[in-house]
């Protein structure tokens, strides 16, 4: 029997950066508390060469809320991981997916009357 030869490696076929099984868990359940206040209705994943991106909307035809991005390459510097706003601001920026959640959650508090 012969057997085939090996697959090449083609260096030109990049891995796409994508959000693991724990990060999804940390955004998700922001995501499910955002739903049950009726902040936040649709949600979006992409998963692109350099970045990965978990956009939040208000309404399904409208550009996202807030963009929860993953950037691998700024691991070293500011942190990886980012929150953008509507406008294209960071509203912070940092290494634990938890802690730069922290921004968004503060829109769950409410003053009680």
């Amino acid at each position: 029997m012969s057997a085939e030869p090996p697959i090449p490696f083609h260096p030109h076929i990049t891995e796409q950066v994508s959000f693991d099984r724990r990060e999804l868990g940390v955004i998700l359940s922001l995501y499910g508390r955002m739903v049950a206040c009726g902040e936040w209705r649709d949600y979006g994943i992409s998963a692109l060469r350099e970045f990965a991106v978990f956009s939040v909307f208000r309404r399904t035809a409208e550009t996202p809320l807030y963009r929860i991005e993953k950037r691998p390459k700024l691991r070293n510097r500011q942190g990886m991981y980012s929150v953008v706003g509507m406008d294209g601001q960071v509203l912070r920026r940092g290494h634990d997916l938890a802690m730069v959640l922290r921004v968004l959650e503060r829109k769950l508090i409410h003053p009680i009357d």
